[in-house]
């Protein structure tokens, strides 16, 4: 039977005009901390190296420490054009540190009081730019490869960034429970997203029911193993510092927590997509097969998938450790006693918690498929 106007507006544009609108409504949301600046009276602008002065630096061995000069000339700001002396403290972290040379655009904090410009401190080299060209790239090679699908993976992408950016992360922050704050989230983007794929029919329900089943195993085990290996949330990066910042009542642990399946979600979704759309196309040739056989083919797809998947978010873990790796091959480290380490076993629980998801959801999706696609519907011909 051939589609109606309406049923093609619920399938394929349905899914489409609610992201757009939840969209305009996460741009125009406050974050709720927009005048938390440490620095209130300050222009953070972009400027141009003019000339640069290195002589209070100091050299030791690889550690680089002082102060380098730096004459700017501001590209913004109410101080536009003036040319002025800004300073670059190194504090003698290669990670930190940066040098800038004449001709280097960077960002720079103008300190002020009314008219009269107090300091000028040097932050960071300007990426902007570049990293708006990169994702130009990226985003143009994906609409000529997937046409209108590519369009809506771009939706669901910015969606998502805005998601966790003005909803999950001011919920952290005001300390509500992170395991449910986040397991609510990936909930929700797991129905949009796969929406965006499908659209709203059967193939949407069986996916997303089998993913939150996956996610929920994650997030069951997430919990409990972070227990059982005694993980203190602070081996996070970078999240002592909230604590002293002024949010000492956080609950690391938990956060820690919510990360465990929060990182997993994407390739759970992923997984999950495969084979219900490998079960699809077996009931689509063979209308009269039964769920038993349907099922049985996703249970195929799913054990081909499951390995390849599972060594992809192991490398996906694992790839920002190379470095702490070598160290501990260089200092000659028992493997026993790396595997101990507090922040080696956060990685455990991260990639092996996280590959207990994509081996459940295999199933689950494959069962949620063949039940769900094999049954027929009224208005088949």
């Amino acid at each position: 039977m051939k589609k109606t106007r309406s049923d093609r507006l619920g399938g394929t544009w349905g899914p489409v005009v609610v992201s757009l609108i939840l969209l305009a409504i996460l741009i125009a949301l406050p974050t709720g901390y927009e005048g938390a600046l440490v620095y209130q009276n300050a222009d953070r602008v972009r400027a141009q190296v003019l000339d640069t002065d290195e002589s209070d630096l100091v050299d030791t061995g690889l550690i680089r420490t002082g102060e380098q000069r730096c004459t700017v000339r501001l590209l913004g700001g109410q101080f536009e054009g003036q040319t002025v002396t800004a300073v670059n403290r190194l504090n003698g972290s290669l990670a930190q540190d940066k040098l800038f040379a004449p001709g280097d655009i960077a960002f720079v904090v103008v300190s002020h009081s009314g008219e009269t410009i107090s300091t000028v401190s040097m932050t960071d080299h300007y990426r902007l730019d570049k990293e708006a060209l990169l994702a130009g790239l990226f985003l143009l090679l994906l609409v000529a490869f997937a046409g209108a699908t590519g369009v809506r993976a771009i939706l669901s992408f910015v969606v998502t960034v805005l998601l966790m950016w003005k909803v999950l992360v001011p919920c952290l922050l005001r300390g509500w429970n992170p395991v449910w704050v986040a397991l609510v989230l990936v909930l929700v983007l797991t129905v949009l997203i796969l929406s965006l794929i499908y659209g709203y029919d059967r193939r949407l329900l069986a996916a997303a029911s089998g993913a939150a089943l996956g996610i929920a195993v994650t997030a069951a085990l997430g919990v409990a193993f972070t227990d059982l290996f005694r993980i203190h949330g602070a081996v996070m990066e970078s999240s002592e510092r909230l604590l002293y910042a002024g949010y000492q009542t956080l609950d690391l642990t938990r956060i820690f927590m919510a990360s465990i399946f929060l990182g997993s979600s994407g390739a759970v979704m992923d997984l999950a997509v495969d084979i219900c759309s490998a079960v699809y196309e077996v009931v689509r040739k063979r209308p009269d097969i039964g769920p038993r056989e349907a099922i049985a083919s996703g249970f195929a797809v799913g054990r081909a998938a499951c390995g390849s998947t599972t060594t992809t978010l192991l490398l996906a873990y694992s790839g920002s450790y190379i470095a702490l790796l070598m160290v501990f091959m260089a200092q000659g480290t028992p493997v026993s006693f790396i595997l101990n380490y507090k922040y080696v076993a956060a990685e455990i629980v991260h990639t092996i918690v996280g590959s207990f998801g994509l081996v459940t959801v295999a199933p689950l999706t494959a069962i949620t498929s063949g039940f769900l696609l094999t049954q027929k519907k009224k208005d088949t011909p």
